[in-house]
């Protein structure tokens, strides 16, 4: 899931030439109708290299071993372990303040709408610099439970205080499912929880304990509404430079570790002139309704081709909303909408699919926390497609960790 594109994407070519992106293609020998492409059900799901992702061989990115700890030792740790500290480090917190998208929604949201959090007392579930906090103690809240797990909570603590909220703020460090409020209920829950590809980290489910245990009954969940988004997108280039790449390495098969980069999906901004098919709503949640295993779900799709082209990849971006303000808010992390820091959430397909305007992929995307490791997220993708040019049946298996 960390890689990361090291240039622009460039157009496809086509016949040794440069395409336009967002152009048509136009395919040679269009009047034949036989398909030149003919794929059998297949999977890309490898169980001995699944195993050994889950086990002694599991590779944690960026992170060193602690003198006397063997590599094996560090592997066992997965992202639940690294979780946390992950988030005791300024540059993360950085990142997600500077995305404006982010940070001046939730501004906006709580300056706008100062009747819901006046004299109101607020729960601000995974505070990390507590800027969600002081935006709802400048608001005019009550007081504002701010509770955050990682080490940052020391420094929200200090910024509370040299901001003069020390009166308003309380910041209460460790983990919601085990803190005990000063109070017994409270009357807003504001959280910023989404994760790459809305779900990963599964934070939502920490939201939803909070919501269960303290929430008065006609009290609110800020934001309340979620909604996971797929569409279809041509990367001929990423895909044969990163993905390719492994078929060989100065004449040696190194495809093995091509299943491995097809099995981590990529957190990256995809050019919306990639986007070759309409885009599938494929869950809504409620925030403020729905159960912990809610989040775990089998969704239906179709995507529709809006031009001929190649499908390298299937994308997956989320868009959330605050439907109890005012006026109706919220934001989009889609291709076409302003980038922020989740970017979007790449899916690279084995094969390449030819596809003519108007015809479509069916098939269906299943989500569910890692049993394992259950701040992962284990995505089982059945897809179909039966055009002129080209047929395939297929199920692919990705982790997010």
């Amino acid at each position: 899931m960390g890689r990361r594109r090291s240039d622009n994407h460039s157009p496809t070519t086509l016949n040794g030439l440069p395409q336009p992106q967002g152009s048509k293609i136009c395919f040679e020998d269009d009047d034949d109708e036989a398909p030149v492409e003919e794929t059998t059900e297949s999977s890309n799901f490898d169980e001995s290299m699944c195993d050994a992702a889950d086990d002694s061989n599991r590779v944690i990115e960026d992170t060193a071993c602690e003198p006397g700890q063997s590599f094996n030792d560090k592997d066992d740790k997965t992202s639940a372990d690294y979780y946390f500290d992950s988030y005791s480090h300024f540059g993360i917190h950085e990142e997600m303040l500077k995305d404006t998208v982010r940070t001046k929604t939730y501004q906006n949201v709580i300056y706008q709408n100062k009747f819901l959090f006046k004299n109101k007392v607020v729960l601000d579930v995974g505070a990390g610099t507590g800027i969600l906090s002081l935006f709802c103690a400048k608001a005019g809240a009550a007081h504002v439970y701010a509770v955050e797990c990682s080490h940052m909570a020391d420094m929200a603590k200090e910024i509370v205080e040299t901001n003069g909220f020390s009166n308003v703020i309380t910041v209460l460090k460790g983990k919601v499912e085990e803190i005990e409020l000063p109070v017994a209920k409270v009357d807003i829950i504001i959280s910023e929880w989404m994760g790459y590809f809305l779900l990963f980290e599964n934070m939502l489910n920490t939201v939803l304990y909070a919501r269960d245990k303290w929430l008065v009954d006609d009290g609110i969940v800020l934001p309340d509404k979620a909604s996971l988004h797929l569409t279809a997108i041509e990367d001929a280039d990423y895909k044969e430079d990163k993905i390719e790449f492994w078929n060989s390495v100065y004449g040696f098969d190194m495809s093995c570790i091509k299943k491995q980069a097809l099995v981590e999906p990529l957190v990256d901004t995809v050019d919306q002139n990639q986007i070759v098919t309409n885009c599938q709503l494929l869950k809504t949640m409620d925030i403020s309704k729905m159960a912990p295993g809610d989040a775990s779900f089998t969704a239906p799709f179709k995507l529709v081709a809006e031009r001929d082209d190649y499908i390298h990849a299937l994308v997956a971006y989320f868009d959330v909303s605050f439907t109890k303000c005012h006026k109706l808010t919220g934001f989009s992390t889609g291709p076409r909408s302003r980038s922020t820091h989740w970017k979007q959430t790449v899916l690279y397909l084995e094969d390449v699919i030819t596809i003519c305007e108007g015809e479509s992929i069916t098939g269906s995307l299943n989500v569910a926390p890692n049993k394992k490791n259950p701040r992962d997220i284990d995505i089982v993708l059945k897809y179909s497609f039966n055009g002129r040019r080209s047929t395939i049946s297929k199920t692919q298996h990705y982790k997010m960790r």
